[in-house]
């Protein structure tokens, strides 16, 4: 038995990184999983070889999202889940960002967190369960990314208020709040895993950077039973990093 037995889930940034962890695991775990990206060559690759389904998505679109619930809802015949992975990162000092890369910023990971919630909401079944992916940087400023850490501020708040207007339903909608992950999107200027892993264990407590199958794990806890009393919170995972500065 799955954690995730018989439940239709999207997650939606899938085809690599930290979304092709979730998907994974969830499809794992028994869930009818939903890859949904722009990156349609690597999406439907991941999407076949995990057994999953896969619909192109890019989430700052409303269409593509209307598009892509109602071709689930006629394929599965439900939505039980959403996991709003999507996301870019962009690193430039505040004074120096171009507004139209703060506003690329903000459709991808503000606009697209929010039209995920209220696309797939009304189709979801009483029960179901949202989780949208803030970061450490949601919690707390860091010099250089600024348009990043705007927009996932505004996922946290995204995250309570839909916890609070889907209660009615038992929809519980939560937020997982990484800190740095080793993907792609956190290596500055094409940097290799090397150089970020030494970067990173100057200032995680733990030592090192995370890896996305330890967030896509709080996902899936988030995504079953065993948090079924947790609604509207966000969960830090990094490493200590927030917790503050260690002088050992």
């Amino acid at each position: 038995m799955g954690r995730l037995d018989g439940r239709v889930v999207i997650v939606t940034g899938a085809a690599r990184g930290q979304g092709e962890q979730e998907a994974r695991l969830f499809a794992a775990e028994g869930a009818e999983v939903v890859v949904a990206d722009v990156l349609d060559d690597q999406g439907e690759a991941l999407a076949k070889e995990i057994g999953a389904r896969y619909v192109h998505l890019d989430v700052g679109r409303e269409d593509d999202w209307r598009g892509a619930v109602a071709a689930v809802k006629d394929a599965c015949g439900r939505v039980d889940g959403l996991v709003n992975n999507a996301g870019i990162l962009r690193f430039h000092a505040l004074l120096d960002t171009p507004l139209d890369e703060f506003m690329e910023v903000v459709r991808v990971n503000q606009v697209g967190c929010f039209l995920g919630i209220k696309t797939v909401a009304p189709e979801m079944t009483d029960g179901g369960t949202i989780v949208n992916t803030a970061s450490y940087t949601g919690l707390a400023g860091m010099a250089a990314v600024g348009a990043y850490a705007a927009t996932k501020h505004a996922v946290v708040g995204l995250t309570r208020v839909a916890a609070l207007e889907l209660a009615g339903r038992g929809i519980r909608v939560n937020a997982v709040c990484p800190g740095a992950v080793d993907t792609a999107m956190s290596r500055p200027d094409g940097a290799g895993p090397e150089a970020t892993g030494a970067f990173y264990r100057r200032l995680v407590p733990l030592g090192r950077i995370g890896r996305p199958e330890e967030v896509a794990r709080l996902a899936l806890f988030l995504s079953c039973d065993d948090s079924s009393y947790i609604t509207g919170q966000p969960f830090v995972i990094d490493g200590g990093w927030l917790a503050g500065v260690s002088i050992s």
